[in-house]
């Protein structure tokens, strides 16, 4: 069995026991294949806000999940990845948007001016959902998702995203929706023809930060584990 094999069925196995543990904790077999949480249901002490050494009061703890209520600005980790593999659960209130960034960097005013975005949304009730492209689990305004595999709204969804080199995967509720290569000539065609085209350090970063995104709307999130790869 090829490398590539065997690590997409441990990944496989990890998700499933993921499913049946109880939230914003790490499975034995988790532990041994090297994740880290980045929330454990009631410290924040892995986040703070973007281009600060603290974060808001809008960014709460709440019924074991972080929760955006109220004017927050983006978070970032305090540590930094390059190759990963990120798991995490979300929620979005009716109409909501709202995403999780990679790679970035604080060169600039905003997380998405470095880090591509995978969409949290609402697709059935936010414009944007009408725009694969901008759906949830997109690669935000380049890559549309295969299929909608969204849970109804209200309900959490399950994300996954792999980032080996420049090698992007990202998955929603158990499916493989979104693979892209970064700085490709296929990826640098699309942000050309992007309003990503008028910022020179998008998506050109080795590593970075992961973000999660104040877009307004009440949002919660769960579940946070990373691995380095």
């Amino acid at each position: 069995m090829n490398t590539l094999r065997t690590a997409a069925l441990a990944s496989v196995a990890l998700l499933t026991a993921c499913a049946h543990t109880p939230p914003n904790t790490l499975t034995g077999a988790e532990e041994s294949a090297g994740f880290q949480l980045l929330f454990d249901g009631s410290s924040l002490e892995h986040w703070r806000n973007y281009k600060s050494d603290t974060i808001s009061n809008g960014w709460e703890v709440r019924d074991g999940a972080i929760h955006r209520g109220g004017p927050a600005g983006d978070i970032v980790t305090r540590e930094q990845y390059e190759d990963f593999e990120l798991y995490l659960d979300w929620k979005i209130a009716p109409g909501g948007n709202s995403g999780i960034f990679f790679h970035v960097t604080e060169d600039h005013d905003y997380v998405f001016e470095t880090g591509p975005e995978y969409q949290i949304l609402d697709n059935k009730n936010h414009p944007d959902g009408a725009d694969p492209k901008t759906s949830a689990g997109s690669d935000y305004a380049l890559y549309a998702p295969r299929v909608d595999a969204t849970n109804t709204t209200g309900a959490y969804n399950r994300s996954r995203i792999v980032v080996r080199g420049g090698h992007v995967r990202h998955y929603l509720n158990g499916e493989l929706v979104v693979e892209y290569e970064l700085w490709s000539d296929d990826w640098y065609q699309r942000v050309a023809a992007s309003k990503f085209a008028s910022m020179p350090d998008y998506g050109m970063r080795r590593s970075g930060h992961i973000a999660l995104q104040d877009h307004g709307d009440e949002v919660w999130f769960r579940n946070i584990k990373i691995r380095r790869l």
